[in-house]
């Protein structure tokens, strides 16, 4: 049974968090263009996409068990520890009506349409209840599932290898947090050897490379290995980001925080 607690729990957290970042969001008004879309909310459709697409499979041959263990997983490892945290600093600190944060709340609010819809069929009342602050008819049980575009193949193969290299920066990290010199992810600073192709792959996040990792800093250099050079950062902590920057107090006016 606790299992069984904790796994809802995971779901319903997840959910939480989904409804309380769009709720100031209206679809009609403030929604972003696919095209438009910052690459990493493309790729967390795609990667909606691809998962309702494996649920629905199940779903035609009444297999309930394996969804419930593949929306626990979605929850924990593709929305949990990687976009929704990554998405946390646009969401709380970029201009309420920019491009990147209506970007994520663009697709934060088709994924909550679509999880919603997953959920139905094993945790009803929940669903039920979201519903009825959330969606616009009388029931979630009157709707059909949500339309995503087609999963873009390369773009989850992309992500899917930036993901790879995440992690085993994150060991690392993790390394000199259990050492008691950093804290937060933030307080770290990133050397990253990477091949050519790896090197290809991450430079073309320009400055959105260091949010995708959570780090402060992260320097790219090519090398024909992976590894991760990890340092603490000397800078200062920014009040409002938290991001560890050499900026923080060029204005006066706002001591504690940096430029951005």
């Amino acid at each position: 049974l606790a299992r069984v607690v904790d796994a809802y729990r995971r779901i319903r957290n997840t959910l939480r968090f989904l409804m309380a970042n769009v709720s100031d969001f209206d679809p009609a008004k403030d929604a972003v263009p696919l095209a438009q879309m910052l690459e990493i909310a493309r790729y967390a459709l795609s990667r909606a996409a691809q998962l309702q697409a494996d649920i629905l499979a199940h779903y035609e041959v009444y297999e309930f068990h394996p969804v419930v263990s593949k929306l626990q997983i979605y929850c924990s490892e593709d929305l949990g520890s990687f976009y929704l945290d990554i998405l946390k600093d646009r969401l709380y600190t970029t201009a309420p009506k920019s491009l990147a944060r209506r970007s994520a709340q663009t697709a934060l609010h088709q994924i909550t349409h679509a999880m919603l819809r997953w959920m139905a069929p094993f945790l009803s009342f929940t669903a039920e209840e979201a519903w009825k602050v959330f969606g616009s008819s009388e029931s979630i049980f009157i709707e059909t599932y949500a339309e995503f575009a087609a999963p873009d193949d390369a773009l989850l193969a992309k992500w899917s290898r930036i993901r790879e290299i995440r992690d085993a920066v994150n060991k690392d990290i993790e390394a000199l947090r259990a050492d008691g010199k950093v804290g937060s992810s933030l307080q770290a600073n990133v050397a990253l050897r990477v091949n050519a192709d790896d090197h290809a792959l991450l430079a073309s996040l320009g400055d959105d490379l260091k949010f995708v990792f959570i780090t402060s800093a992260i320097d790219l250099v090519a090398s024909s290995d992976l590894h991760a050079g990890v340092s603490t950062s000397s800078s200062i902590k920014c009040e409002r980001c938290w991001h560890y920057r050499d900026d923080v107090g060029v204005d006066p006016a706002h001591p504690t925080i940096c430029g951005r």
